[in-house]
């Protein structure tokens, strides 16, 4: 096979991994309506743990890191925790779309000004640029100019919180996966996660399966193997081919799943300021990612 034909497949790897991740807000949302939050975020997880733990032998990943690579792994799990949450309970209140646009193009603009202001990254001229033209697109996004800050309601909060944490996990796996394996690491994410979603999932009775439909649970399982287990290991596989300054330009397509699956399950319409805001922010990074360009 030659080199751009394995390139190519590469690339239609992370496509398809993405498209799954933004499917997942659409099956997210069904699995809230036919449990609750708690439930939801549980099993999500627990599925994808268990699931993910013979892809890890598969493929014979180093099962180590160091006592600080672990730290960052609890922490990632806990903010993943808290963001698998934020997930489901937003879905229950608002648009799958809407969410999986909202989220996708904040959490890229947040984790470069979370590392800018954390570790003190200097910026160059064209980062500046690509910054301004993100904060103007999440604003469109958010709705500010035509609604001001009434984006500050149930719905689109959730969905804030969503990119905020994703941010912070972001900033976090970046450090990790330096001492660990990226699949290992993502093992013991699931793993402390799932953990600490059941502590809250108990007071709902998750393991009474019969307290819930068949929809719920083939949705749910759907959302663990597909976009959770499946997604996973092919964007991990992927992106060290496709390069880890294309990912967060690949990270676009998710909307484009969340988009049309609500469309055709909830006959969710796109919004023109969703599209526009979603657009700034892929302009913003792809500039902010862009290694080579004849001005600075």
């Amino acid at each position: 096979m030659t080199q751009s034909n394995t390139t190519a497949r590469y690339y239609i790897g992370m496509i398809v991994a993405m498209l799954f991740w933004g499917v997942a807000w659409t099956a997210g949302k069904v699995a809230a309506e036919h449990s609750n939050a708690e439930v939801a975020a549980f099993w999500r997880y627990a599925i994808s743990f268990m699931t993910i733990i013979p892809v890890v032998w598969y493929l014979k990943t180093p099962l180590k890191s160091d006592k600080i690579g672990y730290l960052y792994m609890l922490a990632a799990g806990a903010l993943t925790s808290l963001f698998n949450y934020l997930f489901f309970a937003g879905l229950s209140h608002g648009q799958a779309g809407y969410g999986g646009t909202m989220v996708t193009a904040l959490a890229p603009l947040l984790t470069y000004f979370m590392s800018i202001v954390i570790f003190g990254i200097t910026i160059t001229t064209r980062q500046i640029i690509a910054l301004t033209i993100g904060i103007f697109g999440a604003s469109i996004l958010l709705r500010i100019p035509s609604e001001g800050f009434e984006f500050l309601n149930i719905e689109s909060s959730y969905f804030l919180g969503c990119a905020l944490v994703w941010s912070l996990v972001t900033i976090v796996s970046q450090k990790a996966t330096k001492r660990a394996d990226p699949m290992f690491y993502t093992v013991i994410v699931f793993g402390i996660t799932t953990f600490i979603n059941m502590l809250f999932a108990l007071p709902h009775h998750p393991f009474d399966f019969g307290a819930y439909d068949v929809v719920f649970w083939w949705t749910i399982l759907f959302i663990g193997v597909i976009p959770g287990t499946f997604s996973t290991a092919l964007f991990f596989l992927s992106a060290g081919k496709v390069g880890a300054h294309r990912t967060g330009v690949f990270m676009f397509i998710v909307p484009v799943g969340a988009i049309i699956s609500s469309w055709i399950v909830y006959g969710e319409t796109l919004a023109l300021s969703t599209l526009v805001g979603c657009l700034l922010a892929f302009v913003a990074v792809v500039l902010f990612n862009i290694k080579k360009l004849t001005w600075k």
